[in-house]
């Protein structure tokens, strides 16, 4: 569901950045769970790419306003709840022209996911399957190479280089992280 998609036919990629999980009142507003690190996003949105069941439409957005952890946001259109509820589980969605850009040397997780990973002395670790947000700082979860996943804290002393172009990562590994790879 997250991460970078094609949608069949458009060939361009879209990154799902909300989810439509229920109403809001009985006027067809929906509530919207941001999954984005940027829910500001929605203040300026005047249109959304939403898909319901693989169909894919573009809808005008009369108004959004933020509600405890969600986004309501108020459809053209859709005024009424029993409408509004036909919308329940449809995802929203951005062009990836649509990203906002982030500070140099940080990167999107759905970037990040499916790189290659190697050691500075070129040896193959595997791949990046998921990343885990700690809070002090993520951690890449690294599988293929070994028999059980490798757990790579993203630092600047441990992430040597990312190369998006070639979706290549090399790692210098610190003591203890080494005898495990």
């Amino acid at each position: 569901m997250f991460g970078v998609r094609v949608l069949p036919g458009a060939g361009e990629q879209y990154i799902t950045i909300g989810k439509i999980v229920n109403t809001q009142g009985h006027r067809g507003d929906v509530r919207v769970i941001p999954l984005t690190d940027f829910p500001e996003r929605f203040d300026a949105m005047e249109k959304a790419l939403v898909e319901l069941n693989g169909q894919t439409m573009l809808m005008n957005i009369e108004r959004t306003y933020p509600h405890k952890k969600f986004i309501v946001i108020k459809f053209a259109g859709i005024d009424d709840m029993n409408a509004a509820e036909r919308l329940k589980n449809a995802t929203l969605l951005i062009h990836r022209d649509e990203l906002m850009p982030l500070p140099e040397d940080t990167f999107y997780i759905f970037d990040i996911v499916g790189m290659e990973v190697f050691a500075g002395d070129g040896r193959r670790l595997g791949q990046v399957r998921d990343v885990l947000q700690t809070g002090a700082n993520d951690v890449f979860i690294v599988e293929g190479a070994t028999m059980r996943p490798l757990l790579i804290p993203a630092l600047k002393k441990v992430v040597c280089n990312v190369d998006m172009e070639q979706k290549k990562m090399t790692v210098c590994l610190p003591e203890g992280l080494e005898e495990l790879s």
